[in-house]
């Protein structure tokens, strides 16, 4: 496959339907991509300010400062000891990572690349664009042979699915087994909602519970754009295998792909700060507080959802019918067409519209 051979961007076809909601006497309400709509954080923009004189070319590994705050922020934030600098690499925002993966790594025709069953598109885009096959496996024992990376994502996008310690430790296994690299797309871990992840932090692929002391063949990816609102930065980053990352950072200073300079000093500053972090964490709460059971009262059943930026809805009933009749009501969502082919009849709402928005689509439901 080429980059020609690619489908349409799918979020094009989501376009009738916002321009239907449009109509509507109160306007829009865009619960559809979860692009931030709060203010980036008085502390990083302050940091990016301090950092604008930038005459010389960034380095591709990243400053000591960002590289030494990712290692501190991963044992802070998500109980993870032990990593060393040689074991961490910012990245352009994690979506050109997550589709770059597979040609950084030389997976190729023949491979295959198992992603989650509700997945982030981009996880089979990055694997057609390198020739290999995307196969969409929750469960491990149906991970196949000739299987050469394995995306999982907890919590999930979209379905707001976490993995506990034990499923994590058994794909980890099995992707060994298979001789496979395990990626890891954490980007919405600080936001645990549900059950034990309640009180808990959602638990990375590093806890050393997971790997006992082991990282090969693991990465972690982390994204700033939703715990800091961050993204319009592109600020986001990997961490695991010290080898897997070396060879990682090689192929990324052939390519060019380092992040500018001024937003390595606010990333820096970011990952520093819990406060900013916990009030955002308590803004989505609140949304979400709001949002559910004005959808569980319109008749929608939410599936997962114990983690993460969204809900995930069903009425039962084919999700462009919903997407159309949400639309009437001035609201936009996200078809579970777009998450692959196992969830027709899903939509999904983000949390990241304004208070006001939020509480204006609840009242629009109910």
């Amino acid at each position: 496959m080429a980059v020609r051979d690619l489908d349409d961007y799918p979020w094009d076809a989501v376009a009738p339907y916002a321009a239907r909601a449009k109509q509507h006497p109160g306007g829009l309400i865009d619960l559809s991509i979860g692009s931030p709509v709060d203010p980036t954080p008085a502390v990083v923009a302050d940091a990016l300010r301090a950092a604008t004189d930038a005459h010389a070319y960034p380095q591709t590994v990243g400053t000591p400062a960002l590289r030494e705050a990712i290692v501190e922020w991963y044992r802070r934030r998500r109980g993870v000891d032990g990593l060393s600098v040689d074991a961490v690499l910012p990245t352009v925002g994690s979506k050109e990572l997550v589709a770059l993966l597979p040609l950084l790594l030389d997976v190729g025709a023949g491979d295959v690349v198992v992603h989650p069953r509700a997945a982030y598109p981009t996880y089979a885009v990055g694997a057609k664009l390198v020739g290999a096959t995307p196969v969409a496996a929750d469960d491990p024992a149906e991970w196949p042979d000739g299987t050469r990376l394995v995306w999982i994502n907890s919590p999930g996008n979209p379905d707001g699915r976490v993995l506990g310690v034990a499923e994590l430790r058994a794909a980890v296994a099995r992707a060994r087994e298979l001789g496979a690299v395990i990626a890891s797309d954490e980007c919405y871990a600080e936001l645990g909602w549900d059950g034990p992840w309640a009180a808990e932090p959602v638990p990375s692929v590093l806890d050393p519970r997971v790997t006992e002391g082991e990282l090969r063949g693991i990465l972690s990816v982390y994204s700033l754009s939703k715990q800091s609102n961050l993204a319009g930065y592109r600020a986001a980053f990997l961490a695991g295998d010290p080898e897997l990352i070396a060879r990682l950072l090689t192929v990324r200073k052939h390519l060019g792909l380092m992040l500018p300079a001024p937003v390595q000093a606010a990333m820096t500053a970011a990952l520093a700060d819990d406060a900013h972090v916990a009030a955002q964490r308590e803004r989505y709460r609140a949304r979400r507080d709001v949002l559910r059971p004005a959808l569980e009262s319109a008749g929608f059943r939410i599936d997962h959802s114990e983690g993460g930026l969204y809900l995930w809805a069903t009425e039962g009933e084919d999700a462009w019918t919903t997407m159309g009749r949400l639309a009437d009501l001035g609201i936009l969502a996200g078809p579970g067409h777009f998450y692959g082919d196992h969830f027709p009849q899903h939509v999904r709402f983000s949390l990241t519209a304004t208070d006001e928005r939020i509480g204006e689509a609840a009242a629009r439901m109910r």
